[in-house]
């Protein structure tokens, strides 16, 4: 970098006037800060003191604190060249921005052809539309098209098991030349096996995609849906093995049925999930681009993936569900930074039901702030050349490519089914025990609740399809506490609690009060305070500092139990404080629904 004198530019070094660092400097001190916080004893020392910093995913990848030069990754090349990690054309999203596509389910086709319209008129440029039952009638799709130039917008169809009488249907509604449609029929008995545990019918699919692709050659035919295996639990690599292991048997099928690689891979469609963790979706993006050409450069012909990106269902709550802005905000950057070719913003409300017209215009407006306000459609691969999101996308490709060969060994996506279950399940039992112990944070849930906030009401969602993989919510054990709350609320007037007995003055017990009741207000649960003196009865929870505990702590459990208490947690260290004669902790890491559990028995005499 230069700046301009009078003599001529002269050079800027960038922290020229900082002095030279290394890693063995950076670990120093992060040896002193862990020292201080009581990670490290004063002698203590440890070889690579970043390590008690690394977190581990899902998937076993380890994410340290500092990447640097030395985090070799394979080169990720150039936008539209293979292995097409860093995008799948020459421009990435600069020509205009990723397809902005939105969703509609509204069994009622006059009001989903007036939300469809508002959508397209205001920033969607594609519909994501679902069909069949508890959505929009088949033989009315007419209806909710009504007006839609389909050589424009391209519509993606969602009919499930009805695939083919919804392809039908939109045949004969199309108004434009063959050769000019454009879209998705949304055919996959992949998807629909994983949902229901129906024998798909690759037979009718293939037939229907082959001639669809002599018919109308810019439309695609099949939709490779990641969705069910993310919304079962699973976790980012599992999510890109089950999508590459359908896509291979995809391909496989068509390919036997005629078709040459790179019309039949042209015909696919991948769709994943986005989260709020934006650097493992922007590498699992593009982690799924790099398997994907691996695919079909062995098959004879590389062909870049195409991605439709969707904010995640699993991660979305019914409580506090304004946070849900957020969450989409920062799942559809992720999104856009990882190079998806058309992204989905679930409305906030989508756990709750069918959205609203408020709720839908966020959704637009979250990928039209992005896209003309922050302009990030003009950036290509934005992440690259990042030592961690190289790496990432580098430990996530081997990960996905290890469970996608283990899929293979099985038998492949079908045969392979019972393991995949099996798999899924482990790893939600996994992430169910983070959530329960709230390592894996949930605003406005697990974390900072609202018991006033008021709900919102929505007209009920389509059944959704059940007898394969389960379809979970980050948040449902929570908020199954909640719902049991507002029962009791709505029975006798008054919500169940707890009653926090601090000791000594205000400064000295609120960091422990305001810890306790921010748990038990996640169950639910009401936490007046006040002295122990004072305590009414029920359930309690001691809450001060440890120097006041020495003194004073055993002597409060002893006068609540005395007073009646059915059960007494203390806020602190079992370890420190097991010789209070408390019943049961809470502390920073404790299995907090347990806790809410133990709580809600105790009140209702159960335990």
């Amino acid at each position: 970098m230069t700046t301009p004198s009078k003599t001529g530019p002269a050079e800027l070094p960038l922290a020229g006037e900082f002095p030279q660092v290394d890693r063995a400097q950076w670990r120093r001190s992060v040896e002193a800060v862990l020292r201080k916080s009581g990670v490290l004893g004063e002698d203590e020392h440890h070889d690579s003191p970043e390590d008690l910093l690394a977190t581990a995913t899902y998937d076993g990848i380890t994410i340290s604190p500092l990447y640097t030069a030395d985090d070799d990754a394979p080169a990720a090349g150039f936008p539209g060249i293979a292995p097409y990690v860093r995008g799948g054309s020459p421009q990435g999203s600069a020509a205009g921005g990723w397809d902005v596509r939105q969703r509609h389910a509204d069994p009622d086709p006059a009001l989903t052809n007036r939300e469809v319209l508002a959508d397209l008129e205001c920033g969607a440029s594609s519909t994501w539309l679902v069909l069949g039952d508890g959505a929009v009638p088949i033989d009315q799709l007419g209806d909710a098209l009504n007006g839609v130039y389909l050589d424009l917008a391209g519509v993606v169809l969602d009919a499930g098991p009805e695939f083919a009488a919804a392809a039908e249907a939109y045949f004969e509604v199309l108004d434009v030349q063959p050769s000019a449609a454009i879209g998705n029929l949304g055919i996959d008995p992949l998807g629909v096996h994983a949902r229901t545990g129906a024998a798909p019918d690759l037979d009718a699919a293939v037939e229907l995609a082959v001639r669809t692709s002599r018919t109308h050659p810019k439309l695609q035919a099949i939709v490779v849906d990641a969705l069910p295996y993310h919304d079962a639990g699973g976790s980012d690599a599992e999510e890109l093995g089950c999508s590459i292991a359908a896509g291979v048997t995809y391909l496989r099928a068509l390919t036997a049925a005629g078709l040459d690689v790179t019309t039949a891979a042209h015909l696919l469609e991948f769709r994943y999930a986005a989260t709020a963790d934006q650097f493992m979706t922007i590498a699992k993006l593009r982690a799924a681009r790099r398997l994907w050409t691996r695919v079909t450069q062995v098959s004879g012909a590389p062909v870049a993936q195409r991605q439709h990106a969707v904010t995640s269902s699993a991660m979305l709550t019914q409580r506090d569900p304004w946070v849900n802005m957020l969450r989409t905000t920062l799942a559809c950057f992720a999104a856009g930074t990882g190079g998806a070719d058309a992204v989905t913003v679930q409305t906030f409300d989508a756990a709750i039901g069918l959205p609203d017209q408020f709720s839908r215009r966020i959704a637009r407006n979250t990928q039209a702030l992005l896209l003309e306000e922050s302009h990030l459609g003009q950036v290509i691969d934005p992440a690259g050349g990042s030592w961690y999101v190289e790496r990432l996308t580098d430990d996530l490709a081997r990960a996905g490519w290890a469970w996608f060969q283990e899929i293979e060994r099985a038998g492949g996506a079908v045969e392979a089914f019972p393991l995949v279950r099996e798999r899924l399940e482990q790893t939600w039992q996994r992430r169910e025990q983070n959530i329960a112990h709230r390592e894996d944070a949930l605003t406005g849930v697990s974390e900072f609740p609202n018991l006033a906030e008021k709900p919102v009401q929505r007209k009920p969602l389509p059944p959704v399809a059940t007898g394969g993989l389960p379809r979970v919510r980050y948040a449902q054990a929570f908020e199954e506490l909640r719902d049991r709350s507002d029962a009791q609320l709505a029975e006798t007037g008054a919500r169940p609690q707890i009653y926090l007995a601090t000791i000594g003055p205000v400064a000295v017990h609120t960091g422990r009060s305001t810890f306790a009741a921010n748990l038990f207000n996640a169950g639910g649960l009401e936490t007046p305070a006040g002295s122990v003196e004072d305590f009414p009865g029920g359930v309690a929870c001691v809450c001060s500092s440890d120097k006041l505990y020495a003194d004073q702590a055993a002597d409060a459990v002893a006068a609540l139990k005395k007073a009646g208490a059915k059960h007494v947690f203390l806020a602190g260290s079992p370890k420190k404080w097991a010789d209070t004669g408390a019943d049961a902790f809470i502390f920073v890491g404790c299995d907090a629904l347990s806790v809410l559990h133990t709580t809600y028995g105790q009140l209702e005499g159960t335990k």
